[in-house]
């Protein structure tokens, strides 16, 4: 169980060359920044952590937040070994050796052990399944991270066998706060070296680094190892400075992840609430990150539909227009086309009656007993047979407003309403004479 002396002195080498994130990484929970929703005083994990009752866990978060590290505080903190692999590269066999040690250490030392399971995500179902019985059994606690939503990308037994919590990005405060401490901190950070952070350089990085405190911890440690001291012995980091060692925003977003389905859902509910500045912003941010603006488009066309609908017709028509204008230019220029049937959506008038009345009427499909077409409604050109002639059937071209009252639904639910027009727009204007018609 011990370490050897070259085993020791690797370790300590790695820590004193370790990136200054991994060297400031707290050991215990009074150290630990953020996260204060469960790990506030009284919290369940916090509680957990104490009383050495910690069971298995999945973390999820963006990157930055603490997930790795709140696995270490909760070894550190309870009577238990800790062992770490990255999903991403272990397969069975790394997973089978440190169940073989688990179980030693529980038979030998009665020690438990904590797996620390990077990106568990990345487990295929399978090897997740295999994980079930010593999970189960208690040969080690697991404690999984991802950077995406478990409810998709972890299986149902395991997540049954696990608590979830959520880390979300650090504010401003808990990132001063580690600004301040990676300065003044002797042992890990630059308290032995003079360092003036000045007022805008602090704002700049904590801004740029979007609550990620590994980018902060990683600007900051740019800046102060490439500054040359001045003639009194001081390292002045300004604003010039902070700005080259972090020069873009971390934009958090996965094409495939959280940040993708969160940030389009704000994109069309910020379209449909008719917020043209905010529907600019969120796809700004799609589009910053990356997103293939096709299906920004895609997205675009159903809100025509769903969200506009027959309030105005011509919605459809424009973003269909700017699709299809976009395919011509392409970007950067296709910008325009994608920026116009954002604003032209936002600003328009709304209605889901097209969205309400499908949905009735398939609902109506399903739960009636009979639906048979009405004797004048039916094909007569096909069959001339006395069952299936048009017999009865009124022509409405042959009345002046091109209309006559008329039934054409089966017998069975004559009268019944599917679409409901609202008052807004092309439908709001044709809804009082529709509804006049039913009477």
């Amino acid at each position: 169980m011990g370490k050897d002396l070259f085993s020791f002195h690797s370790d300590e080498k790695l820590q004193q060359n370790a990136p200054l994130a991994e060297r400031l990484r707290p050991t215990n929970l009074d150290e630990f920044v953020g996260q204060q929703l469960i790990l506030g005083k009284g919290r369940l994990l916090r509680r957990a952590i104490e009383s050495d009752r910690v069971g298995n866990l999945i973390l999820h978060g963006p990157p930055g937040v603490g997930k790795t590290t709140l696995a270490k505080v909760i070894a550190f903190n309870t009577r238990s070994h800790f062992t770490e692999l990255n999903a991403a590269m272990a397969g069975m066999k790394e997973i089978r050796l440190e169940v073989e040690s688990s179980r030693e250490r529980l038979g030998r030392y009665d020690l438990k052990t904590i797996l620390f399971l990077d990106e568990v995500h990345r487990l295929n179902s399978v090897q997740q399944d295999a994980l079930l019985p010593w999970v189960e059994n208690g040969t080690f606690i697991l404690i999984g991270a991802t950077t995406e939503n478990p409810y998709f990308e972890v299986n149902n037994a395991l997540l049954s066998r696990s608590t979830i919590f959520r880390l979300t990005s650090l504010v401003s405060e808990d990132l001063y706060s580690l600004l301040e401490r990676a300065l003044s901190n002797k042992e890990k950070g630059f308290g032995s070296i003079e360092v003036k952070l000045t007022d805008d350089a602090a704002k700049h990085l904590v801004d740029m680094c979007n609550g990620d405190a590994r980018s902060l911890l990683n600007a900051l440690e740019l800046a102060v190892e490439t500054t040359l001291a001045d003639e009194t012995g001081v390292k002045n980091i300004d604003l010039r400075i902070a700005e080259e060692s972090i020069q873009e925003r971390a934009v958090l977003y996965d094409k495939k992840g959280d940040s993708h389905y969160d940030t389009i859902s704000a994109f069309i509910k910020s379209l449909r609430g008719s917020d043209p500045d905010a529907s600019l912003f969120w796809m700004s941010r799609m589009l910053e990150a990356g997103e293939n603006p096709r299906y920004i488009f895609r997205r675009m066309l159903i809100a025509a539909s769903e969200d506009v609908g027959l309030a105005d017709p011509q919605a459809i028509v424009v973003v269909n227009s700017c699709a299809a204008a976009f395919e011509q230019v392409g970007l950067p220029e296709g910008i325009y086309f994608l920026s116009q049937a954002a604003l032209y959506l936002a600003s328009t008038e709304k209605s889901n009656s097209v969205l309400s009345a499908i949905r009735a009427a398939q609902i109506s499909v399903k739960k009636a007993q009979n639906q048979h077409v009405p004797n004048h409604l039916r094909d007569s050109h096909r069959d001339h047979s006395l069952e299936s002639d048009d017999t009865g059937y009124i022509y409405p071209h042959d009345f002046s407003d091109n209309w006559v009252p008329q039934n054409y639904l089966p017998d069975e639910i004559s009268g019944e309403i599917f679409w409901n027009p609202s008052i807004h727009g092309w439908e709001g204007r044709r809804s009082k004479i529709l509804r006049n018609r039913k009477k």
